[in-house]
């Protein structure tokens, strides 16, 4: 699903990351969770609590399920299942596992929507924070007339939410997260965020914390893939035109409007 918010003039930007330089930019792209939402926390801890609900119906089956979605005691794969896949997509493979035990695949597709449900409506009232500067690089962007949204594979829902909570709304036209049909690395995703924005996706960066985000991107022959890595690791950002650390490292270095 798609959500627009609303659209101004439109600017070209030349956007510079260390020492690579994207011309002709009208909009940028950010993914949610590891990008801008500081959510390792939550995620590690909804893997953990959908386990257990499901472990209390299927004995011995916890432990696996832990181990598929990427949490190895208190640590979170930020590459792993839980992490980067979309709701859909956790769901089906927790019920592969569920299915294994017997179970018929109905029953079982059933039994992790509920435990992934029940585990958020718990946790949601845990808020995740955003990552250091990204109030700031979303002030700037916007006031050089840059088309920002947010392209997810978590819920349009829960992007939404993440929007409201965190006030964010004024600074971006398009909240976009996957509840049915192709999920990221599908560069679909990508063309229909820049469709909605009213851009090409030649003049759209995309900003993101994983492989998938950095695929989605060249599929969808962007102007470029920036990868981020707040922990460090570059192998999570394979493919990336340019890695940076801290989201000042984009920077607006000119600004023309056009018609």
């Amino acid at each position: 699903m798609i959500t627009v918010v609303w659209e101004y003039s439109s600017s070209m930007a030349i956007i510079r990351c260390k020492d690579i330089t994207f011309s002709h930019i009208q909009a940028i792209l950010f993914d949610k969770n590891g990008t801008l939402e500081d959510s390792e926390t939550y995620l590690r801890s909804l893997g953990q609590k959908a386990a257990r609900i499901i472990d209390a119906q299927i004995p011995g089956i916890g432990e696996p399920l832990l181990m598929a979605y990427g949490i190895n005691g208190d640590k979170l794969d930020t590459a792993g299942l839980i992490a980067v896949a979309s709701r859909k997509e956790t769901e089906v493979a927790a019920a592969a596992y569920i299915a294994e035990t017997g179970k018929t695949w109905f029953e079982s597709l059933q039994i992790a929507r509920q435990a992934l449900a029940e585990a958020d409506r718990y946790l949601r009232s845990n808020s995740t924070t955003l990552f250091p500067g990204v109030l700031d690089i979303l002030r700037t962007l916007s006031s050089a007339g840059m088309k920002l949204g947010i392209l997810s594979a978590a819920t349009t829902r829960d992007v939404q939410q993440f929007v409201m909570n965190h006030e964010l709304r004024e600074y971006l036209q398009l909240e976009m997260g996957v509840d049915e049909g192709p999920s990221k690395p599908d560069a679909i995703l990508f063309l229909q965020a820049c469709q909605a924005l009213g851009v090409q996706p030649g003049a759209t960066l995309m900003v993101g914390d994983s492989v998938g985000d950095m695929q989605m991107a060249k599929e969808g022959k962007a102007a470029g893939a920036i990868g981020i890595t707040w922990n460090n690791n570059s192998d999570h950002v394979q493919g990336a035109d340019v890695i940076i650390n801290q989201l000042h490292e984009i920077q607006v270095m000119e600004t023309s409007l056009f018609s």
